[in-house]
């Protein structure tokens, strides 16, 4: 019998963007393997970058905040799992779902911890270490709260399950580890990849409306880059991303090999280019792309602890972790000098996504745990009392909210 998934997307997936519609594409696959029919439905706008769902055989839908009209699509869909892209849709569409089919598997993709990200950046400009007091900020509560009304979330960083169940005490049944899902890196690619000596200049890349990445190009541009131009001086930096605003362009110093490229048509293809890849992040959450499309294109690199988080686990690393900006230019400088150290790292890239990313494994927990939620449901919700509570309360007031909206909008 046919599976229905219906996808209830906060944005319309930009593969070529950000990491963040990779793993969109990376979850379709997974269910289009596993025999679903899929819906994507949207109540935002589409941009020229977005992926053209049709062309793979998934339904397109644009849907509204704040309108029964959901209510009567979803119902007529009857799809039996939803999944929701972060917890903002579960928020806006959870309740309507809830309403309309109770049977339906409720899934959160959290992309990373919102209220980790947030919380991080409060601390750094406020100056201050992270803590809890900023960790269990506002969103937090929301979060967790759609969290536990749903019955599965899907967590893409081990750093952030311990987080979920050490701090906010979220039982391990209503989450699942699912990192990004990658092809395995044959000797045949290995081999295709261009060599030390055919690349040439440093890499940065990062959707620029992501408020990490932009931070991290700035601190590029005071911190990092006048000290690496010193030692390098006939050294770029090619800077890559989406929606390059005038503040991100007016970075742009030719003379000193600051250069902004903006949209990176082909990702591979540029990171292949490069002989370093530059991350200094200095606060986010969830899983860098840009680290991973690097190892997936023999790119060694240079990042720091906020940067590395998630990635590599108990395995060495694919370059160098520093946060201080000394030493993280010491670092690079070694990294694209020496090609004995070079080939080490590149190697130890693609030892990672292979052991820490296979496709394989990862899709198949994903279904045998969705397989035994859809089949055990009704237990697994009579026994997460927190969801039910806030089932009864929190959505009263996010309903009601939506139905006032609505009636004022008619006016």
């Amino acid at each position: 019998m046919n599976k229905n998934l219906l996808i209830i997307g906060f944005v319309w997936p930009e593969p070529k963007s950000s990491a963040a519609g990779g793993r969109m594409m990376q979850l379709i696959e997974v269910f289009q393997n596993d025999g679903y029919s899929i819906t994507f439905a949207s109540p935002c706008a589409k941009s020229d970058n977005a992926f053209n769902l049709e062309s793979i055989h998934v339904s397109q839908v644009s849907i509204e905040l704040n309108s029964s009209s959901f209510d009567v699509f979803v119902k007529s869909l009857n799809p039996d799992v939803v999944l929701f892209d972060r917890f903002m849709m579960e928020e806006q569409f959870g309740w309507r779902v809830t309403e309309q089919c109770p049977n339906a598997v409720k899934v959160i993709d959290t992309e990373d911890l919102h209220c980790l990200r947030k919380g991080r950046q409060q601390a750094f400009k406020d100056g201050n270490s992270f803590d809890t007091s900023y960790l269990f900020n506002d969103i937090a509560k929301r979060e967790i709260a759609s969290i536990y009304r749903s019955d599965l979330s899907l967590i893409i960083s081990e750093a952030e399950m311990d987080i979920l169940k050490n701090q906010f005490k979220v039982d391990a049944s209503l989450l699942l580890y699912l990192p990004f899902m990658l092809d395995a890196i044959s000797e045949e690619k290995i081999n295709a990849l261009p060599k030390f000596k055919d690349r040439s200049h440093f890499i940065t890349i990062g959707n620029f409306l992501h408020e990490p990445n932009y931070n991290a190009v700035l601190y590029l541009k005071e911190t990092i880059w006048p000290l690496i131009r010193k030692q390098l001086p006939k050294a770029e930096l090619h800077i890559y991303g989406a929606y390059a605003s005038q503040k991100v362009n007016q970075l742009q110093n030719e003379k000193q090999g600051f250069l902004i490229k903006g949209f990176a048509e082909d990702v591979n293809e540029v990171m292949q280019n490069a002989k370093v890849c530059l991350a200094p992040i200095r606060f986010g959450a969830g899983l860098k792309g840009k680290l991973v499309d690097a190892m997936n294109n023999g790119t060694p690199c240079v990042t720091t602890t906020f940067g590395a988080e998630g990635v590599f686990g108990d395995l060495d690393f694919n370059g160098f972790i520093e946060d201080n900006p000394e030493e993280f230019v010491e670092n690079t400088i070694k990294l694209y000098n020496n090609v004995g150290l070079w080939n080490e790292k590149q190697k130890i890239g693609f030892s990672i996504v292979n052991k820490r990313f296979s496709k394989t494994d990862f899709q198949n927990k994903f279904l045998n745990r969705l397989e035994e939620t859809a089949k055990h449901l009704s237990e697994k919700r009579l026994n997460n009392f927190t969801g039910q509570m806030l089932q009864h309360h929190t959505l009263q007031s996010t309903k009601f909210m939506s139905k006032w909206i609505e009636a004022k909008n008619k006016d």
